[in-house]
């Protein structure tokens, strides 16, 4: 689990789920207040006042990358492959969009998940099924371009077409089955889902 500096999540998951608990500096913040402890707290530093000494600290300075970019490098180096990432969205836009480049740079590499309030989103493979999804809302963006895209079980279906960044995306569906599938052949595709 990895915890950034975007809008605090209202209620953090059961972390003893996670084999590890990252923070980035700023995320650390959200921690401390709940008086949770992680195992590891990487970044910058330059929002935090105090470093804690009880828990694993890497100082990652490099400016060149954000400090979700350099958390990842760290856990990716741990052996680290599927992360849930929390405070990855949410107040200043600019920083979600970079995290959304940064996801988009390490998919292939990482099965990376973003949980907030709403939902949860992530970059699929070729292909992906999902269950228990009734009524819910399933967005499909592709970055920048999907092409070959097939659903099942949504709303408004799609058999084998493309989506274009600043054309036509796929938002705001719904699915109308409790199990939908999603595929595609080639480019980038996003996928969002709604928690209700």
């Amino acid at each position: 689990m990895l915890l950034l500096n975007g809008a605090p999540p209202k209620k953090l998951p059961d972390l003893s789920n996670y084999d590890l608990v990252c923070a980035t500096d700023g995320g650390y913040n959200l921690l401390k207040q709940q008086k949770i402890q992680p195992d590891l707290i990487t970044g910058d530093f330059d929002s935090i006042t105090q470093i804690p000494e009880e828990v694993e600290v890497i100082s990652t300075p490099d400016q060149n990358f954000t400090d979700f970019h350099k958390s990842l490098e760290i856990l990716h180096a741990r052996n680290m492959r599927t992360i849930d990432v929390f405070g990855g969205s949410g107040n200043e836009v600019d920083h979600f969009l970079g995290n959304l480049s940064t996801a988009l740079e390490w998919k292939e590499k990482l099965k990376l998940t973003f949980f907030d309030d709403y939902g949860h989103f992530f970059f699929i493979d070729k292909s992906f099924v999902g269950s228990d999804l009734m009524h819910r809302t399933i967005s499909l963006v592709p970055f920048p371009t999907a092409h070959g895209i097939s659903t099942q079980g949504l709303q408004y279906p799609l058999k084998k077409e493309a989506l274009n960044f600043g054309e036509r995306i796929g938002t705001r569906n719904k699915a109308v089955q409790d199990t939908i599938e999603i595929s595609y052949q080639r480019g980038a595709l996003f996928i969002y889902i709604s928690n209700t």
